[in-house]
């Protein structure tokens, strides 16, 4: 399909504004905002209503299992060859056919993104970077969101780590609320990606002081009382 074609079916699809807004980010000028987030690895996890899921097999990604990936995560096999060469630890989850449905990363020492946002992630001494978790649509809304989190954190204390620290962007609503979910807090710093020209990337980090989570929260319910006779 030509160019002009994409373009017009997208004008149809979504809309002119939407359609030169999509275009601006892409060809122009776009800013991504990466809120930084951490928790303890022994604290317990917030009470949560996630549906169950069928048992699935835990595997650590390495260079030669990452077939494993081709059905769901077809343009990842290399990648995740690649960071598990790097040394960094990855858990896959396997179904019964052998496909993985979900995997998450963690990183002990310095994490330069060069797959996605461009920039180093600094990582401290006892803290490691979590990354790339993610799982197919048949999962959203399970408890697997936080299991494959919580293995993740046993196999890093395994390591000397005793904090996991991530980013999240801003605008991913679901995102932070399952940060919420899991018990992390925020750091008051903000990982600024500039993109602009489609070509060039800039960086810089900011703080903040008032939270940004605590307008996801939910109220907490008032507690019931009789009526006055």
């Amino acid at each position: 399909m030509s160019i002009l074609k994409k373009l017009s079916e997208h004008i149809r699809q979504k809309g002119l504004r939407a359609t030169v807004k999509k275009a601006w980010k892409h060809y122009v000028f776009s800013h991504e905002e990466l809120m930084w987030m951490e928790r303890d690895l022994v604290s317990p996890i917030p009470p949560h209503k996630l549906r169950p899921y069928t048992p699935l097999r835990l595997e650590t990604i390495t260079p030669d299992n990452t077939v494993a990936f081709t059905r769901h995560f077809g343009d990842r096999v290399e990648t995740m060859a690649e960071l598990a060469r790097e040394g960094h630890t990855g858990h896959m989850y396997l179904d019964d056919k052998g496909d993985a449905v979900a995997f998450i990363w963690g990183s002990a020492r310095d994490y330069h993104d060069r797959h996605y946002y461009g920039c180093w992630f600094p990582v401290k001494k006892g803290e490691f970077f979590e990354f790339g978790g993610e799982q197919i649509r048949a999962y959203w809304g399970s408890l697997l969101s936080v299991d494959f989190q919580l293995n993740l954190w046993k196999a890093m204390q395994a390591q000397g780590c005793n904090k996991v620290v991530d980013v999240c962007e801003t605008h991913n609503i679901p995102a932070l609320k399952l940060h919420i979910r899991m018990g992390y807090k925020e750091q008051g710093r903000i990982m600024n990606v500039y993109h602009l020209f489609g070509r060039w990337r800039l960086f810089r980090e900011t703080r903040y002081s008032e939270s940004r989570l605590d307008a996801l929260r939910k109220p907490a319910r008032e507690p019931a009382t009789a009526p006055v006779t």
